[in-house]
């Protein structure tokens, strides 16, 4: 339904907005002239435009019938396509001149506008001079845009971003669902003539964007598995000095500028994902990653996940331009976390170590070759890491201590550290490509395989992390902190996170016409408002929130208080632990198996919680039946696992039990794997039960930074200091709800579907977290729930789900 709405209501602006600039736009030099003047070049615009539409619609319409034959013939045994020729030199050029290939070009610039060069996705490795000489002379080879300006229309486009490619996925199925009236039906009719079919209804222009790791088609550089090995393996083979019969054969150039139109064409012609494009691509022998910028003009709709839309360099990479158009950001109530995870950075000490120690191997075998710039950059690198590895070898003892907040003068304080431009130091890193040369060489010389970079190249080199923490260095103070802590495996680690994500969506709404911020649960909204736009006057911010498909009787909430012997439920992080509020946990939930149906998903707050708990039921008290045990003969029990990837085979045992009919019981984590994006429907989810109010541990360094930061920057705005305790609190208490609020979500996915919903702790009755669950669930909560009993809560589902299964009764 929430993608359906966006996808309409949105098309439905864009066809609109384009029939409007049809009637009224003039030129502003012409708007001094006749009316008479004026309607002529409306009139003769008009027809342009219209004409341009035909002609792109009937060529797409060829295309489309073409692709159906082709399918048809697939469908009937034939090949579907002609196999393309995918095998490029590469492998020839890997190993050629063995070591040498890991020794630096000599680097004489310090110019940062260097890396302006990179802008168009192209390293030729020419100096900036050499560059410009070759744009006057017209000689600069670079992947071409491949225009046809009698083609493309750069109107008001609909940029729709999500978190992954899946939701992507889903949300291209539901676009082929829609058939939007045309802008200009009428005007095309008279263009196209009465006979024409289908005239009324447009085909939505559609096109996803993706990164090189997605779209790559070519073999010898997509086996590298690693994005960044990638990215750079793709420019490399783009560079001058790369031999001709060695470059990638599938780059977009002058001579296959047919082959980029067919792209954009067949693109057009049909709603395709991204899987889609790596197969178009490899059907036409066109780098999908490239070719498809070529699309983004005539497209009305594009969609890409987060990093490429919320990240300005990716969005350079790929030539988007917001300016104008409409931007909707999809499961928004990930977005503030979703920028400040793109923009944070950890590196451990044994990564600092290996990367020290990497150097160290490169060094011996280079030193004498390398010169000038190189010495003295690589320097300053082996002094930037000593000093990070001094820092955090001092702060792991004593050992008690987990983590806390650093300085930046803390971690320059190795000697002449502070004397090093971080800004040039990680401009030196990128060009040079120091850190896949020394992973390379270091990795080939421990293999013996000098020579080969596919051996090596499926893993991030240590030092793109370690340059990744150095460019957080180089971020405004006010916007970050910095961190030491222990990880799980007893290393040190140094983090930056984000703190104020303001700055780097500013531009993005700043930009576009339109933002739209949409989810299923986002409540409670204060945060967007607060702490992601407070610089949008109020008059300029519209919020909408709907209510559930369901109706009110479909749905049934308990908060509940106390258990079956009537032990209080207080999970708060100093009484949860108890055993006698385990046990009560347990047998709460066994009495909900008897009365719930189906599936039943319990969210827990943490995996260390479901841990204990799940210890403590499987022991054997007084040689009794456990409650694990016990739990079993009601229902097949299943549980979600932090580690390992068995998300997929879990869900399919639990979905597989309940459809034969057996009652099946699944024990989750809020924020977890199973809590978003994964739907409990019907059978799947007739009760969804949370435990406790999986709060953030305050008393962490890093949440402890981020309320001191809320209570600042509340205080900064003018005012008190009350306030700012007050809105740090709420900041505090929102982060909780809003993913209690994911989690309830994963059940009641359609209008017919129903569910109960239990929030077990006695917090769940004051107003003030009440207050934050979505109005549709509110609306549920059955009244007075405090002065009632266990006995009720039981009594209350079997009735509800006696109805539900007989609705005569």
């Amino acid at each position: 339904g929430k993608s359906l709405s966006l996808i309409c209501g949105s098309l439905t602006w864009l066809k609109d907005h384009e029939q409007k600039l049809l009637d009224e736009y003039i030129e502003p030099e012409l708007e001094s002239e006749p009316e008479w003047v004026l309607s002529h070049v409306r009139e003769e615009k008009r027809k342009s435009r219209i004409q341009k539409k035909v002609e792109l619609q009937a060529r797409l319409a060829k295309i489309r019938a073409k692709e159906q034959k082709q399918k048809r013939r697939y469908e009937n045994g034939q090949s579907f396509y002609k196999r393309q020729r995918t095998e490029t030199n590469i492998e020839k050029s890997c190993g050629s001149n063995e070591d040498a290939q890991y020794l630096l070009d000599d680097y004489t610039s310090e110019d940062e506008s260097m890396s302006s060069r990179r802008g168009n996705g192209l390293d030729n490795g020419l100096s900036d001079s050499s560059l410009v000489l070759l744009d006057k002379l017209g000689m600069l080879e670079k992947p071409t845009s491949n225009e046809d300006d009698t083609q493309q229309d750069d109107g008001v486009k609909i940029f729709y971003c999500s978190r992954t490619h899946s939701q992507l996925t889903q949300f291209a199925n539901e676009v082929r669902r829609v058939k939007i009236p045309s802008s200009s039906s009428s005007q095309e009719s008279e263009v196209k003539g009465p006979d024409i079919e289908n005239q009324i209804v447009e085909e939505t222009k559609y096109l996803t964007l993706g990164s090189r790791k997605n779209l790559c088609i070519n073999p010898q550089v997509s086996k590298f598995g690693s994005a960044v090995a990638i990215n750079e393996r793709c420019l490399e083979l783009q560079q001058a000095k790369t031999p001709l019969d060695h470059k990638c054969a599938f780059i977009p150039k002058k001579e296959n500028e047919d082959l980029v139109h067919d792209f954009r064409d067949h693109t057009l012609a049909n709603i395709r994902d991204i899987e889609d494009l790596a197969v178009l691509g490899k059907k036409l022998g066109i780098c999908p990653y490239y070719a498809s910028r070529a699309t983004i003009k005539p497209s009305e709709i594009i969609t890409l996940p987060y990093p490429l839309l919320l990240q300005k360099n990716a969005r350079e990479a790929l030539d988007i331009s917001l300016k104008g158009h409409i931007v909707i950001i999809d499961e928004a109530h990930n977005l503030m976390d979703a920028i400040s995870s793109i923009y944070s950075t950890v590196v451990t000490l044994s990564q600092l170590k290996l990367g020290r120690s990497q150097i160290g191997i490169y060094l011996q075998k280079f030193r004498n070759k390398l010169k000038g710039k190189n010495r003295v950059y690589l320097t300053q690198l082996v002094r930037f890491l000593d000093s990070l590895v001094a820092y955090l070898s001092e702060k792991s003892n004593p050992p008690k201590v987990t983590d806390g907040i650093v300085s930046l003068g803390e971690l320059m304080a190795g000697k002449g550290v502070d004397q090093i431009n971080l800004y040039k130091l990680d401009q030196y890193l990128t060009e040079s490509k120091l850190a896949r040369k020394v992973d390379g060489y270091v990795k080939s010389a421990e293999t013996g395989k000098v020579g080969n970079p596919s051996i090596h190249a499926s893993t991030t080199p240590v030092l793109i992390q370690v340059q990744g923490f150095l460019q957080s260095l180089t971020n405004p103070a006010s916007e970050g902190r910095f961190f030491f802590s222990r990880t799980e495996s007893d290393d040190m680690c140094l983090k930056y996170m984000l703190l104020d994500p303001i700055y780097h969506f500013k531009e993005i709404v700043e930009e576009a016409r339109a933002v739209v911020l949409a989810g299923g649960t986002m409540s409670p909204m204060s945060d967007y408002t607060n702490h992601l736009l407070p610089y949008v006057q109020p008059h300029r911010l519209t919020t909408l929130s709907c209510g559930h498909v369901i109706p009110d009787e479909n749905l049934i909430a308990w908060p509940v208080a106390r258990g079956p012997t009537n032990v209080e439920f207080d999970f708060t992080y100093e009484k949860r632990n108890l055993p006698s509020t385990i046990d009560e946990l347990g047998r709460c939930i066994m009495h909900l198996c008897q009365v719930i149906p189906d599936g039943l998903v319990i969210f827990f707050p943490s995996y260390a919680y479901l841990e204990q708990v799940t210890a403590r039921w499987k022991m054997k008290i007084d040689d009794k039946p456990n409650i694990w045990d016990q739990l079993q003969i009601y229902k097949a029990l299943f549980r979600e696992v932090k580690e390992g990837a068995g998300v997929e085979d879990v869900l399919k045992a639990y979905s597989s039990v309940i459809e034969s009919g057996k009652g099946a019981l699944l024990l989750s984590v809020v924020s977890g794997k199973m809590s978003e994006g994964i739907n409990f429907s019907d059978k799947l989810g007739r009760g969804v039960v949370v435990v406790g109010l999986p709060f953030p541990n305050f008393q962490s360094a890093e949440w402890k930074a981020k309320l001191e930061y809320v209570e600042k920057s509340t205080v900064s705005q003018g005012k008190s200091a009350a306030d700012g305790k007050s809105a740090s609190r709420e900041f505090y208490e929102n982060a909780c709800m809003r993913a209690i609020n994911q989690s309830i979500g994963r059940a009641i996915r359609h209008q017919k579907d129903y569910a109960s919903i239990i929030l077990l702790d006695r917090r769940y009755d004051t107003q003030r977290i009440r207050g934050k669950l979505p109005g549709w669930i509110q609306r549920g909560l059955v009244k007075d729930a405090s002065q009632k009993c266990f006995a009720e809560v039981t009594k209350s589902l079997s009735q509800f789900f006696e109805v539900k299964r007989d609705p005569e009764h």
